[in-house]
């Protein structure tokens, strides 16, 4: 879920997705990486004796000798805006919100009515737990027939103005589309709470994970932030508009989830949204409430995790002239896709106008090499990362550029990668004698963590910061906190920018915790989700006041 924080994902990309903390905006298919770049600094002469020029300040090196300047396409603007930066002061209406546009709905949440639904859905938690990597398989059903009681006597089959769809795309595993329906064409939509949770080991939690516990103001249990509070919250808002009626202009979408947690494909969001099920919510701003710390979410990272596996030849120590070393292979492997990554990637000024911590990077995060004797040269060693992309950069762009880097490298340039001292080789002399299963070049093979299809469903977002979803936002949120601090995470969400690149207007928001996502003893305080009730009516308010009858 979450910033997936979604910092750690499955190995098949969900392997964020998760992200995800998806879209960037539109696509601009054709944009040269120079055109983005700051123009570079004059250049020195090579050093005496190299038949290569330089591309960089940077100190010279053969490497510099590769492939021409990539072209890269980069995501401009959403909908081709000049980018403003975040702004705490962006405002919808000169005058705070006006709760007579939603008529007689409750202006409080009712804290027995919430904690008692959040209490039922956490106790079916331990059946909601998804991770596929552990054969672990939620039944979402059982909690959105929960929410569906709930909501059962503001129904149309009770006579009431709910309207209510159980999508099912696989046995057991349900979503939830409730509508309200208003007057115009106009929406708006909340969309992205989702019915599984991620594991929990009751031996490492102060509470029972899978029972609600009420203590010092807090709710603790296994999706209380990610993300059955929310599913409770907006039940709860449901509820209201069912009983109260109000004649509102624009019909209100609320769309609760499976497959969030898990690398779940085709039963989810991205089922719901091909089959056509959210077409309507095009009709004004969809707001994905899967975040936390209430306040407005604008930009989120894309992820791709990888591996390179390095091989070599096996040799005794002390020869290390008739041996490749993998170990050392790697190391100069690595810093020669890293090098020209950055250089093709480099940082952007909308990643300092959306307030991101760091652009793109690409670093390794795990090593492991052949077992032997400390005088064997290691013949295989495997480096893994991954790569946190912002939404500025197109995910294909960036998997085409590494599978690039690693085929040039194994083709042309591993005689160029520097060695350790006079007797390293990853090319061996002909004079070597090998064996004929033996390696006499070293190889260089990547492998990505998940498809090009995976890695899209995770890649960054940067939202619209002049759309009025993100204006009611961000004012609902200064009339509710007094202070609001738009901000950006390096963590991934799934399917949202797949969603914004279909034409939604995706807002992202949440009031759980962040620091307890995923977390051991994970709660949520209902003083977090009694404002976060506020917010949600002041932003049907302020949209409801801007719509033409």
């Amino acid at each position: 879920s979450f910033w997936a924080l979604r910092l750690v994902l499955t190995p098949s990309l969900a392997a964020m997705i998760d992200a995800g903390f998806c879209l960037a905006g539109a696509a601009s298919w054709q944009i040269v990486s120079s055109l983005f770049r700051k123009p570079p600094a004059e250049q020195p002469a090579p050093p005496k004796g190299s038949p290569w020029g330089r591309r960089s300040a940077q100190p010279w090196s053969p490497l510099k000798a590769m492939s021409p300047p990539t072209h890269l396409r980069r995501a401009d603007g959403v909908d081709g805006e000049k980018t403003p930066g975040l702004s705490g002061e962006a405002t919808l209406c000169p005058e705070p919100a006006d709760f007579s546009k939603v008529g007689a709905v409750g202006r409080e949440l009712d804290r027995a009515k919430y904690v008692g639904l959040l209490r039922r859905l956490i106790a079916q938690s331990k059946y909601l737990q998804n991770n596929s990597r552990l054969g672990i398989v939620p039944e979402e059903k059982r909690a959105a027939k929960i929410v569906m009681e709930e909501l059962a006597p503001y129904s149309k089959e009770q006579g009431g103005p709910l309207i209510i769809e159980e999508l099912e795309y696989k046995q057991g595993r349900s979503n939830l589309k409730i509508v309200y329906p208003g007057t115009t064409s106009k929406t708006v939509a909340f969309v992205g709470s989702h019915l599984d949770v991620v594991p929990a080991d009751p031996s490492t939690w102060d509470h029972d994970p899978f029972e609600l516990t009420e203590l010092d103001g807090k709710l603790y249990g296994r999706g209380t932030t990610d993300c059955l509070g929310h599913v409770a919250l907006l039940t709860r808002f449901l509820c209201e508009l069912g009983r109260a009626k109000p004649a509102l202009k624009r019909t209100v979408v609320v769309c609760f989830i499976a497959g969030e947690e898990g690398d779940d494909f085709g039963l989810g969001v991205d089922e719901v949204v091909r089959c056509g099920k959210l077409e309507e919510v095009k009709n004004g701003p969809v707001y994905w409430v899967d975040s936390a710390d209430s306040q407005p979410c604008c930009g989120t990272s894309g992820m791709l995790s990888w591996s390179l596996k390095c091989s070599g030849r096996l040799f005794h120590s002390g020869f290390p002239n008739k041996g490749i070393n993998s170990i050392e292979l790697a190391m100069e492997a690595c810093n020669y896709i890293q090098t020209r990554f950055y250089e093709d990637f480099p940082p952007l000024p909308e990643e300092a106008a959306y307030q991101f911590a760091v652009g793109s990077n690409m670093k390794p995060t795990q090593i492991e090499c052949a077992k032997g004797s400390l005088n064997q040269i290691c013949p295989e060693t495997t480096v893994s990362g991954d790569i946190r992309m912002s939404p500025f950069y197109e995910v294909e762009d960036v998997k085409d550029a590494i599978d690039r880097y690693v085929k040039e490298l194994n083709e042309s340039d591993l005689e160029l990668l520097p060695t350790k001292g006079t007797w390293s080789k990853f090319v061996l002399d002909d004079e070597v004698t090998t064996q004929p299963t033996e390696l006499r070049r070293g190889l260089v093979e990547l492998k990505w963590q998940g498809d090009l299809q995976e890695f899209k469903l995770y890649a960054g977002i940067a939202v619209s910061l002049v759309s009025e979803g993100h204006k009611a936002l961000v004012q609902a949120c200064r009339e509710t906190f007094s202070v609001v601090k738009p901000f950006s995470v390096n963590g991934s969400l799934p399917l949202v920018k797949m969603m914004q690149k279909q034409g939604f207007d995706i807002q992202l928001c949440g009031f759980g915790v962040m620091s307890v996502y995923h977390g051991v003893n994970e709660y949520c305080t209902f003083e977090d989700m009694r404002k976060a009730y506020e917010v949600v009516l002041r932003m049907v308010s302020l949209l409801e006041t801007t719509t033409a009858s």
